[in-house]
């Protein structure tokens, strides 16, 4: 189902002569996953004919945000050129609070004048947000551009480069405007990671422990025995690989599964009911996309104990190791818990009136639910350990 070519990885450094490439063999819409220190400098290549298996057109948008752009988008540019690629840059203003449609208008406004066609390319240049908006606007600019993912934060290469889940949010709720829409090719060279702001990378670290969680019990216990997970700095290159390769694996098993969430995929949201609606009653300034989940994973485990599903012990285990990456785990001042039960009923995933949830009876497995109560749900907020 998933097909693993690691070319001499060697997880005791970073090597630029290593590589992973992990198979999304999605029936209608395969792709790679391709881990590789430098590889921003190999992007023209990688999108080759040859490399790729498809032709793509000749222009190529490079969309990124101003900071990241102006650390790695003459890289990238250089890259795709020396290929043969013509290019275009285009930049969102950063955050959240960007996140709408009025700012993909602004790309589409762009791709107009460069008269891009639908063989052409939007390659997103960035995190969770840059990669979510440019996928939205390929999936709907000339209905369905090309599309390529360049993650350059943690969080975006262990989850949201990986899937196809493309969007912007509503006033009301994140994400509520979407599209599923699969890359050609996802590139992760860590050596971006580098560069990210260490609050950035311990948000990242919160859809690692997601995956250890629902998915990966081993990859769980190492995180449990790593000494710190709150800094690039204090992770080994081995380890850090290591999270890389697991986590995208996760991703990849799922989704292969379950491309449009119709049933298993709904795991990859655990944390994520609660995270989102923390999110948007903070106005998406307060805690960023990975604080949130983290918060959303200390409260179901503790409606999970109070449901008799995890134990105390179980509880402790998994609180442990979101505070070891430095993640908050009380509510942000002024959030009252009625609040979020009542936004709770907005998420994208309500089904017939009813919130679904992803619980877990053990570490490392998950199941669906549209079982949980709004009382039970408050109860977990109104008790959640500090």
């Amino acid at each position: 189902m998933i097909a693993i070519n690691n070319r001499h990885l060697n997880l005791s450094k970073m090597d630029r002569q290593d590589s992973t490439t992990i198979r999304v063999a999605l029936p209608a819409n395969p792709y790679d996953i391709r881990l590789a220190a430098g590889g921003l400098d190999t992007l023209g290549q990688c999108l080759s004919v040859s490399e790729l298996g498809t032709k793509l057109g000749q222009k190529i948008a490079v969309v990124s945000n101003p900071e990241i752009f102006a650390l790695y988008g003459d890289r990238v540019l250089k890259s795709l050129q020396s290929a043969g690629f013509e290019t275009i840059s285009y930049c969102f203003e950063p955050g959240e609070t960007h996140k709408t449609f009025a700012s993909v208008q602004g790309l589409f406004d762009a791709l107009l004048a460069a008269r891009f066609e639908r063989s052409s390319t939007l390659l997103a240049l960035g995190g969770g947000i840059v990669g979510d908006m440019t996928g939205f606007a390929a999936a709907t600019w000339l209905r369905g551009l090309n599309f390529v993912q360049v993650p350059t934060s943690l969080l975006a290469m262990v989850d949201a480069s990986v899937g196809g889940k493309t969007g912007v949010n509503h006033p009301q709720g994140k994400n509520l405007i979407g599209a599923f829409y699969q890359p050609k090719l996802v590139m992760i060279d860590p050596e971006v990671l580098a560069t990210l702001p260490e609050r950035e990378f311990r948000a990242g670290m919160a859809e690692v422990i997601k995956y250890g969680v629902i998915w990966d019990a081993d990859l769980f216990a190492q995180l449990e025995a790593a000494d710190r997970l709150d800094s690039i700095k204090a992770i080994d290159p081995a380890f850090l690989l290591e999270i890389l390769g697991r986590s995208t694996q996760a991703k990849a098993d799922v989704v292969t599964q379950d491309e449009k969430e119709g049933g298993l995929r709904a795991i990859l949201n655990y944390g994520h009911t609660i995270g989102h609606a923390l999110e948007s009653l903070t106005g998406y300034r307060v805690i960023n996309h990975g604080e949130a989940v983290g918060l959303g994973m200390v409260a179901v485990a503790r409606m999970m104990v109070q449901m008799d599903l995890w134990d105390a012990e179980t509880e402790a285990r998994q609180l442990a190791v979101i505070q070891k990456a430095g993640l908050p785990t009380i509510l942000p001042e002024g959030v009252k818990v009625d609040a979020i039960v009542d936004r709770l009923k907005t998420d994208k995933k309500v089904q017939d009136g009813r919130v679904r949830f992803i619980l877990s009876k053990a570490i490392g497995s998950a199941f669906v639910t549209d079982s949980v109560t709004d009382a039970q749900v408050a109860a977990a907020l109104e008790t959640l350990p500090v």
